[in-house]
């Protein structure tokens, strides 16, 4: 799947985060999965951007992945 704004100079933006984890699928989502792996600043991006949505109970997939990097992180 196509995201807008996926890679610049410095990895992934929030805003391809925000889409992924939104609309992406199983090959997106482990694609995602190993950058935030690999990469610290990325995982603090996932937070960021999960937390923004978290007050929504219904929001299942960002509820996931803010406790998938917050695993990560710690």
């Amino acid at each position: 799947m196509e995201h807008r704004h996926v890679k610049t100079g410095t990895g992934l933006r929030s805003v391809a985060i925000d889409d992924i984890i939104d609309r992406g699928g199983m090959d997106d989502w482990l694609e995602l999965r190993d950058e935030t792996e690999n990469d610290p600043a990325v995982a603090r991006k996932v937070l960021r951007v999960c937390e923004a949505h978290c007050s929504d109970p219904y929001a299942q997939r960002y509820h996931f992945w803010r406790n998938y990097a917050r695993k990560v992180l710690a």
